[in-house]
């Protein structure tokens, strides 16, 4: 497949997980892609990496000058960098919620706005933003990711409101429970890995925690021409959890 051919790519988080996995297939599809990541290390060739910190917004302004200079211009932009955070209404500080939302939401939003003057010189310009079943589901123990999650959902929609006569398109995905290195240290944490990742797999109807490949194909979905006639939409990839209420097998 070859739809992104010639097109330009940033993918903020990109070192790993699901952003590492939506830059290879967007350079296997055909793009240009840089990353930006806090340490971007040795990246599979053709990608190319550049250091940010998406709480930063002159670090942020300068990293994706930097990366539309290298590519030569810019046509899609994947906001995928964000942090996890577990805990009750109750169980996270103020410093907790700060930060949190400073990079999850306000990240997202030095990002776009560092890239909104070359994505408006593209004739496919495209942004995706990674959100999360949190946005649209309550799930216990995930009280602040949630409340930053959901406000991804209602900047995605805002977002494609506001840049829709420009020829911005803006989506997001919503994952479910996604077999990544953050969950894998979540798991690690808790008294018994091997019974939370069982839990973790069976609340999701297809029985499974979700692979960083399957958002990632998503997200090239949205991201490319083929989608052209999609924006302001939230494409959920969670095995049916969002929306499916299966009958349980009885004995």
């Amino acid at each position: 497949m070859t739809e992104l051919q010639g097109l330009r790519a940033v993918v903020t988080g990109g070192a790993s997980g699901i952003g590492l996995a939506t830059a290879r297939l967007l350079a296997e599809r055909g793009a240009r892609v840089a990353v930006l990541d806090l340490a971007p290390g040795r990246l599979p060739p053709p990608l190319v990496g550049f250091t940010a910190d998406v709480g930063d917004d002159t670090g942020v302004r300068a990293a994706v000058e930097a990366a539309a200079q290298t590519l030569g211009g810019l046509d899609i932009l994947v906001n995928n960098a964000a942090v996890g955070a577990a805990g009750t209404v109750e169980d996270n500080s103020d410093e907790q919620w700060h930060r949190v939302l400073d990079i999850n939401l306000l990240g997202l939003v030095r990002t776009t706005r560092a890239a909104l003057p070359h994505l408006r010189r593209s004739e496919h310009a495209s942004i995706v933003n990674t959100c999360s079943i949190a946005a649209t589901a309550g799930l216990p123990g995930r009280a602040l990711y949630a409340a930053s999650k959901g406000a991804v959902l209602a900047l995605t929609l805002a977002m494609a409101a506001d840049h829709l006569q420009e020829g911005i398109r803006v989506n997001c995905v919503n994952p479910g429970t996604v077999d990544t290195p953050w969950v894998a240290r979540l798991l690690d944490n808790s008294p018994d890995p091997v019974a939370e990742r069982a839990a973790l797999a069976a609340r999701q109807p297809h029985g499974r925690l979700v692979t960083a490949e399957e958002v990632a194909a998503a997200i090239a979905y949205l991201a490319g021409p083929l989608a052209r006639s999609t924006t302001g939409t939230a494409l959920a990839v969670d095995g049916g959890m969002a929306g499916l209420r299966p009958r349980r097998a009885t004995s």
